[in-house]
């Protein structure tokens, strides 16, 4: 074994992404930015797309910088979004720019599917939650559009697959990013070929499932891992947990809460609350809902930077703490904060018809929608409580939105559990960690979050009464 190794993260996200250098010695680990870049949609004749290409490009931008910079790289891993896909022809050729989930084809699609086989069966069969943009969805969607790079398709490769197939030339399906289309079955962990047949749609085009952890190819003789590639699992393999008696919140855009457990979760109950069960590390489940998340306020302060207001995060935190406590509050998941024309006006407007006092100063917003969130990581725990299999204990809250001191704190008050606020960094963390796991530096998810422990020292918050 070396005293040092050096894993390259590339990890890419709905609207950034960054390549990043995690560098391994003496069990810690510490992280260092290469390159930062957006990651924006192409609207091409009405239809919204990915641009594979250009995002290979940053790939490789990446990689020439670690090279430039004298770094001996021990491996190489990828994590994205969710959902989105490439088909490829029988040459091998990439037949399409991948349609974006924001593209609204994909609207009312869900519904004509569940004709062909009903919701209920779609769910029990998958564990998934119905959203119009998975990827099952998106196949029946380019069903119906009778879409050229359908019909000469040959094989179907999720996003972090598609980069890893440009990197190595080798095709693989990675498990965790696969569990988030819909075309999965969880208890089997293989594609469901039913699925498939109503549609009639080959299950031929998908790959055979790796786990995260295996190697898929070489890149100059580099080692590309399967790390977890969906990026949420990525994350949840960084919680620095020491047991499984815990909860977590993925915090960002989105936040994902939700629990560990060794097997999906498929009832009556989840499916009439639509929580999900997506693939996690060493074949867990990664049992959770989707939260309205950070979207709240990220859509006011593009409404106050437009007026000429810009606020840097740690001015948000400070605002909201200038503001008095509970004087108004939303459901962070009702429909009409989905994409308002403008989201200040969609909560003023949410209150009123509440028969609530509108907030007024941004201030007000912010308190408001950060104590409408703690009181949903609240009625969302209930019922994980309700259903996990072990008590739980603490609440882990990882990502980005781990830093707002404030939000931690109410939720910690609104929970009654002691709030576990880092790593901020969990998803380049999570793939750097399957990097080391693949290579065999690391042999399991407890020594993983061990080193986990020993690097990054979180902040802990204790349920107050205020």
């Amino acid at each position: 074994m070396k005293d040092i190794y050096h894993f390259f993260a590339f990890d890419l996200g709905a609207t950034s992404g960054r390549s990043i250098l995690g560098t391994l010695q003496n069990s810690k680990l510490e992280l260092k930015e290469l390159t930062r870049f957006p990651n924006k949609i192409l609207w091409i004749h009405n239809r919204y797309y990915w641009d594979i290409f250009a995002l290979y490009d940053h790939l490789k931008e990446g990689l020439s910088v670690a090279t430039a910079q004298g770094i001996s790289l021990d491996g190489i891993g990828i994590d994205t979004w969710g959902v989105d896909f490439v088909f490829l022809g029988e040459d091998g050729s990439i037949l399409n720019l991948p349609r974006s989930y924001r593209d609204p084809y994909t609207n009312g699609k869900p519904e004509e599917y569940f004709k062909l086989l009903p919701k209920k069966d779609v769910y029990d069969l998958t564990g998934i939650q119905i959203m119009n943009f998975n990827s099952i969805y998106q196949l029946y969607a380019a069903k119906s559009e009778n879409s050229s790079a359908l019909k000469a398709a040959k094989s179907l490769l999720f996003i972090p697959d598609a980069l890893s197939y440009l990197l190595t030339g080798k095709k693989a399906c990675e498990y965790t990013i696969a569990s988030t289309s819909q075309l999965l079955n969880p208890q089997t962990k293989r594609f469901e070929s039913k699925l498939f047949d109503v549609m009639d749609v080959n299950p031929s085009l998908m790959q055979p499932l790796v786990m995260p952890g295996e190697i898929i190819g070489h890149f100059k003789e580099i080692p590309v891992i399967a790390v977890a590639g969906h990026d949420t699992a990525s994350a949840i393999a960084a919680v620095p947990a020491d047991n499984e008696n815990f909860a977590y919140i993925s915090s960002g855009t989105w936040s994902l809460m939700g629990i560990e457990v060794k097997n999906p979760i498929i009832t009556d109950e989840s499916y009439e609350l639509n929580f999900t069960n997506e693939g996690g590390v060493d074949r867990t489940t990664r049992f959770l809902k989707n939260i309205t998340g950070m979207w709240l306020l990220e859509q006011c302060r593009k409404e106050w930077e437009a007026a000429g207001t810009k606020y840097s995060y740690p001015e948000i935190v400070a605002l909201s703490e200038s503001a008095a406590g509970f004087q108004s509050l939303i459901n962070p998941d009702h429909s009409s904060f989905a994409n308002p024309e403008s989201m200040t006006g969609a909560i003023g407007d949410y209150c009123v018809n509440t028969q609530q006092k509108a907030p007024e100063t941004h201030a007000e917003f912010i308190r408001c929608i950060f104590e409408s969130l703690a009181l949903r990581y609240k009625e969302v725990l209930q019922i994980l409580q309700r259903l996990a299999p072990f008590p739980i204990e603490k609440l882990y809250v990882i990502g980005g939105g781990s830093q707002n001191k404030l939000l931690n704190q109410i939720t910690a008050n609104a929970t009654g559990l002691p709030v576990v606020a880092g790593p901020s960094e969990a998803t380049a963390i999570g793939n750097v960690m399957m990097q080391a796991r693949g290579l065999g530096v690391v042999h399991s998810l407890h020594e993983m979050r061990e080193i986990i422990r020993n690097s990054v020292v979180p902040d802990i918050y204790q349920p107050q009464n205020l």
